[in-house]
């Protein structure tokens, strides 16, 4: 079983309360008007207590595969709740995340079939941060879109399903890419940040999890 250096709970809370403390301080001096720096530190802070929560809590190698992909599985579940419970109309970027997560979920989901030792969990490690540090690039990109103020993006264009039909694939890409109207709109918030902000979190996870299995046990 691999294990990690305890840090005394004294100096846990110590941390936590300095990181709160300097959150309020920053919220405070950059007012009350959102901001593409708040969000980044948003960011910061939610990745490192995600990250280090599922690395505190990760279970042997083949349950954890496991959980994975339940939990990609639970993240589609959740946006199609938005997109048709709510009406929230994914943007193209947004298609884009939703394919990585779903490729995320499928290599998990082999993975715990396969039940690898630990040469297959660092090849599986390796297609993991490939896959989702794709992800996690499309939603720092979209998260930074998003943080533009209005103008700086161009306006709803095309939508991705009639650029497919109509474009080269390259050219889709592109596009999409670049943003639109519809990709600065942030929508859905929850603590502060947006879908693609949590995306962000939920990738960066997934990644540091997929490595930390390399050293667990199979069972």
């Amino acid at each position: 079983m691999m294990r990690y250096s305890t840090i005394p709970w004294p100096w846990a809370g110590f941390l936590l309360a300095l990181a709160l403390i300097g959150q309020e301080a920053l919220l405070a001096w950059l007012g009350t008007n959102p901001s593409l720096a708040q969000t980044a530190y948003r960011m910061l802070v939610w990745t490192i207590g995600a990250t280090s929560l599922a690395l505190i809590v990760l279970p042997p190698r083949r349950l954890a595969y496991l959980l994975g992909f339940l939990i990609c599985a639970g993240l589609m579940g959740w946006a199609l709740w938005l997109q048709y419970g709510l009406g929230l109309e994914p943007c193209p970027l947004c298609a884009f995340q939703r394919v990585a997560v779903i490729t995320t979920g499928v290599v998990f989901l082999i993975a715990a079939v396969h039940n690898p030792r630990r040469l297959g969990a660092a090849v599986y490690a390796g297609i993991t941060s490939l896959v989702a540090g794709t992800g996690a690039a499309l939603a720092a990109w979209h998260v930074w879109i998003q943080g533009q103020p209005k103008g700086a993006v161009p306006a709803c264009g095309m939508g991705l399903n009639y650029m497919l039909e109509t474009m080269p694939l390259t050219d889709v890409i592109g596009k999409v890419l670049k943003g639109s109207g519809e990709c600065a709109e942030q929508g859905w918030l929850f603590m502060g940040l947006a879908i693609p902000s949590w995306t962000f979190v939920f990738f960066i996870a997934m990644i540091a999890c997929a490595f930390a299995l390399i050293g667990r046990d199979s069972n």
